[in-house]
């Protein structure tokens, strides 16, 4: 998945002139899921969304996540930050996943996130018009594919620990 977070007073998302979504403070999410993405992916994103430290405490400070403030979030599917434009002057969309699994993947991606705060959303393949106000501006880019892949995974720590704390079998026993 790659989806741009912007910090915002307010947003909107439009369809044919109506109203579809509208937010105040919060996060503008542009939602883009790949071919190759997967449920930890969906988890990881999620996770990272409701507890990013990305709005400012009394000092002034980007010490408070969207849950902290009690705001919500606008989720708009955008293919488009798939886009390859290293040949020719028309980008090429191929790195998408297909919109079938992009949909239902879209879906339970807003799912998950309406379990941890209030999430609007405009709606799938369809043209949308997006007002926002940025706050900051606070503009953040997450790929899922580029976690990092030398921090072990909270499954894998439990293994080590276990692992390193089960006592060892004596050899001929």
């Amino acid at each position: 998945m790659k989806i741009i977070i912007q910090r915002v007073t307010k947003a909107q998302v439009s369809i044919e002139g109506q109203v579809q979504g509208k937010i105040n403070q919060g996060l503008l999410l542009l939602v883009g899921v790949g071919p190759e993405d997967q449920e930890e992916d969906l988890d990881y994103a999620v996770r990272k969304l409701v507890n990013m430290r990305i709005f400012s405490d009394a000092e002034g400070k980007m010490n408070l996540s969207v849950k902290d403030i009690e705001g919500e979030i606008l989720s708009i599917s955008q293919f488009t930050l798939f886009a390859d434009t290293k040949k020719g002057n028309r980008p090429a969309f191929t790195g998408a996943a297909k919109p079938d699994r992009a949909s239902d993947f879209y879906d339970a991606f807003n799912q998950k996130l309406a379990q941890e705060v209030p999430v609007q959303t405009g709606i799938f393949g369809a043209d949308m018009q997006v007002e926002l106000v940025n706050d900051g501006p606070v503009t953040i880019i997450l790929d899922t594919k580029k976690i990092d892949k030398k921090r072990p995974s909270p499954a894998s720590l439990v293994f080590l620990i276990y692992h390193k704390n089960t006592p060892k079998m004596k050899s001929g026993s």
